[in-house]
């Protein structure tokens, strides 16, 4: 069977499926948990806010739904990981009840934009956040920065920004998700994707053999532009963020967009409250993780 990072490493590259990502964090928490129906004065402070959301989240986990059989891999954040499921640390429960591989979101959110982009905070604790994910059997890592103008220097910078902290990443023996999502609302989209591709491939061709990343990008204005990507040898996946989109327009472009897989938080959980009964709530689960595993699998 090789060892459980071998075998997440196959599930990751070759099973059909797609990523379920539970990794809100601080600023779209409260947002979150009011989609879900649970109003701002639930709590009085950060530390019941998080135990709410591990509520929620846990309530997705452990639903019977919610296996290895559609669902690859799931991106936590850093309190998730931090807290047990029914009695095991996140990211173990998920691969030994679950058969789903652990992934952990690092970055520390957005800086204020510049050249028409939004890079990283900087992460001075990266490499102690590192040390800590392999202790917890994380398998990877996910980073996020926002392009928002068709900017050819600010693209660059987004890009290598993230190829340099995927090499720390890489050199740690985690498999860095780099996610340059691009705003859905940017206004010259399809010139912004081509810049970003270009980038992209440079640094992914610039890789050492056996080097891997994944890329989450978001669902292009044109079918299949990523599809050199998914043939990449440094690839081990290309997935989409629904960015905005509902479920239903992000899973009608998934299916455009062939080899891609989803990566979806929000759109995965439209639609589930706090208030439903289980029999309901899993019935909605159910339909949504099949309706996003269908339109990932072309």
């Amino acid at each position: 069977m090789g060892t459980v990072k071998e075998q997440q490493l196959q599930q990751m590259t070759t099973h059909p499926g797609f990523i379920a990502a539970l990794d809100q964090s601080g600023g779209s928490t409260p947002n979150a948990l009011r989609a879900y129906g649970i109003k701002d004065n639930a709590w009085s402070n950060e530390e019941e806010m998080f135990a709410i959301v591990h509520q929620m989240r846990t309530r997705i986990m452990t639903s019977r739904r919610f296996t290895g059989e559609r669902i690859l891999a799931a991106i936590l954040f850093e309190d998730t990981t931090d807290r047990d499921v029914e009695g095991q640390p996140t990211a173990d429960y998920l691969w030994n009840v679950k058969r789903i591989v652990p992934f952990l979101k690092v970055d520390k959110g957005l800086a204020a934009e510049k050249s028409g982009v939004q890079l990283m905070k900087p992460m001075p604790e990266l490499a102690a956040l590192l040390d800590k994910a392999k202790a917890k059997r994380i398998f990877g890592t996910k980073m996020r920065s926002l392009v928002k103008q068709a900017n050819g220097a600010g693209i660059e910078d987004i890009v290598t920004q993230q190829f340099e902290a995927a090499r720390q990443i890489v050199a740690a023996d985690l498999v860095p998700i780099v996610e340059p999502e691009v705003d859905i609302h940017c206004p010259e989209k399809a010139k912004a994707e081509e810049l970003l591709k270009t980038a992209i491939l440079e640094e992914l061709n610039g890789l050492p053999v056996g080097q891997l990343v994944m890329l989450k990008l978001t669902l292009p204005e044109k079918d299949d532009l990523y599809a050199e990507f998914v043939k990449h040898p440094r690839v081990v996946r290309v997935v989409a963020l629904s960015g905005g989109y509902s479920r239903e327009e992000g899973n009608k472009r998934l299916r455009r967009n062939h080899g891609v897989v989803a990566s979806f938080s929000r759109a995965l959980v439209e639609g589930l409250s706090a208030q439903q009964s289980d029999a309901e709530y899993n019935a909605l689960l159910d339909a949504s993780i099949q309706s996003i595993f269908e339109a990932s699998n072309t």
